[in-house]
């Protein structure tokens, strides 16, 4: 007997990925949710962060991210919005970053989801 893995919703993935932000289990969210050849896109003017492909490359990014950090403050994130196969995310922190400062950082985190996974995450700000 043959059997399929069901493949989650975008509804779904969206309560999931709720469910991880809120526990700030970002990199679980990727594992558990990201196809493993996913893009990461991040705006032209974006500091210190770059376009990546690739899940691995995904979870470097995001522990860069972690290392300009000195000490998280607050945060927010609110949402989700789904439209079609589309999640989109207002995000929050309230955050000291090394050799620059306290500052609040805020973007929109829009994922597109194919097939039951994340395969392309980008942000605006």
């Amino acid at each position: 007997m043959i059997t399929k893995d069901a493949v989650m919703t975008t509804q779904e993935i969206a309560d999931r990925l709720t469910e991880l932000f809120k526990e700030g289990k970002w990199q679980q969210a990727q594992e558990e949710l990201f196809s493993p050849n996913a893009v990461s896109l991040e705006p032209p003017h974006s500091p210190g962060l770059q376009t990546v492909t690739g899940l691995d490359n995904i979870i470097k990014k995001g522990k860069m991210f972690q290392d300009m950090v000195e000490e998280v403050h607050g945060g927010y994130t609110r949402g989700p919005l789904v439209a079609g196969n589309h999640i989109s995310f207002a995000i929050g922190i309230d955050a000291t970053m090394k050799g620059q400062g306290r500052s609040m950082m805020e973007e929109i985190a829009v994922y597109e989801v194919k097939d039951g996974k994340i395969v392309k995450e980008q942000f605006f700000f």
